[in-house]
């Protein structure tokens, strides 16, 4: 029976999973594949630790991977930017297929990392690298190649959708909601790239790009995170019944593409609005498919080794039969990412104003003058007249150039308190 080998660079987490799982189900695998699949080299900081894996296996030199004829397959997760791309880009000169789950490299350095592919006739795999055990890269590479996307919606990161999801059912504010969320070890000591949205754009930086054919600049991404979200957000979108998600917002138009993650309202009634804790789960609809759902863990040991494997096994398959799509297919049917200026959504905002009269009418009239409509205005009563009371105001459909011109403005008025505070709503329309 046909050996393959394989070079694990990294044994963290994600690689320890890796070597356990490919050594406990090593008969399964040869069952379904045909073939063995063996870890020849390992590469770590510190070969003294005691790893469960043979110390002849061990260096800590991850180029050593590269010379080393036995080496078929170089399966990358260190989790480094520089020496991670050179790394790769080493091993596809060699013509050693990659696997990797380094969602920040692919999404900053993907066309780099795929030009080099192509010239070399080398697959690069990265089912990883979104959504951890979901097979979202696999589905919209593979199985929705008849389709035109016209839209995908996620909650791809685990960490502030628990955060989110203890902030609605405790009624937590962030600081407490995040303190809980790094005790039950699902956020990081530094949590700055989940709570910040940056760990979820590059993300949706390679599903928007496995979509629509070529590679979105990160720049064009826009990102906001869920750091200044309130108990009263949380309260006032359950009142108006609504959740608060991070959502990856990812869509085609006729004359480009949008690319965008930021804290969205979304109607309760909406499947979105159920997935909590630190699942994951993504929408799909493609012109020819309709809707789709995937939904389960995005992160873990054990549902991010399943995807690494799954595409060891790819990989294995790919060095006996070459293929044409060597992990991301350009077409160029698309190419412009719209700023986000003329994007254009209903919006949520809430305001701190004397409860005065004359002062909805202020803001009424800022608000058409820009040609922005109100949908709905929500106010609890107070007691005391000249009292700072919160206002929420339901925005129909506005651009973001509109509905920031217009908050610029309506917060200059003497009558607003704070700083407005404005949230995107979708209604997957």
């Amino acid at each position: 029976m046909q050996s393959f080998g394989i070079g694990l660079a990294g044994l963290g987490n994600v690689g320890a999973g890796v070597f356990k799982h490919l050594t406990q189900n090593r008969s399964l695998l040869r069952g379904r594949l045909g073939c063995e699949l063996e870890v020849r080299k390992v590469a770590v900081r510190d070969v003294s630790r005691d790893r469960g894996v043979p110390r002849e296996l061990l260096t800590t030199n991850a180029m050593e991977l590269l010379d080393d004829p036995n080496v078929h397959i170089v399966v990358e997760l260190m989790g480094q930017k520089e020496e991670s791309l050179r790394l790769m880009l080493g091993a596809i000169e060699r013509k050693k297929i990659v696997v990797t789950g380094n969602k920040a490299l692919l999404a900053e350095h993907g066309k780099e990392i795929f030009d080099a592919a192509y010239e070399h006739k080398v697959p690069v795999f990265f089912e990883a690298a979104v959504a951890g055990g979901i097979p979202i890269i696999k589905a919209i590479r593979e199985g929705f190649v008849a389709n035109h996307i016209q839209s995908i919606h996620g909650i791809i990161n685990g960490t502030s959708n628990y955060i989110l999801t203890r902030m609605t059912e405790a009624g937590m504010g962030f600081a407490e909601a995040l303190a809980e969320a790094q005790a039950a070890g699902y956020a990081e000591a530094d949590p700055s790239l989940d709570v910040n949205g940056g760990d979820a754009a590059h993300k949706a930086v390679i599903l928007a790009s496995l979509a629509y054919g070529f590679w979105v600049p990160m720049e064009k991404v826009f990102v906001e995170g869920v750091e200044q979200l309130t108990a009263n957000d949380i309260c006032f979108a359950e009142k108006l019944h609504y959740r608060i998600k991070l959502l990856a917002h990812i869509k085609a138009h006729t004359d480009g593409i949008e690319v965008r993650v930021h804290p969205t309202l979304i109607p309760k009634s909406h499947v979105l609005a159920s997935v909590n804790g630190v699942f994951n789960a993504i929408a799909v609809k493609g012109d020819v498919v309709g809707d789709t759902l995937f939904y389960g863990r995005g992160a873990g040991q054990d549902p991010t080794s399943s995807a690494v494997i799954a595409d060891i096994a790819e990989a294995a398959d790919a060095l006996v039969s070459p293929r044409r799509n060597l992990g991301f297919m350009p077409h160029g049917l698309y190419g412009v990412c719209k700023p986000i200026d003329e994007i254009v959504s209903e919006f949520y905002v809430r305001l701190s104003v004397e409860d005065r009269p004359g002062t909805i009418a202020q803001i009424a009239g800022i608000l058409g003058e820009l040609n922005v409509g109100i949908s709905s205005i929500l106010q609890p009563e107070s007691e005391d007249e000249g009292a700072t009371v919160p206002l929420v105001l339901m925005i129909h459909k506005a651009s973001n150039a509109q509905i920031g011109a217009a908050l610029d403005r309506i917060g200059k008025l003497v009558c607003v308190k704070r700083p407005p505070r404005m949230i995107r709503v979708e209604h997957f329309d």
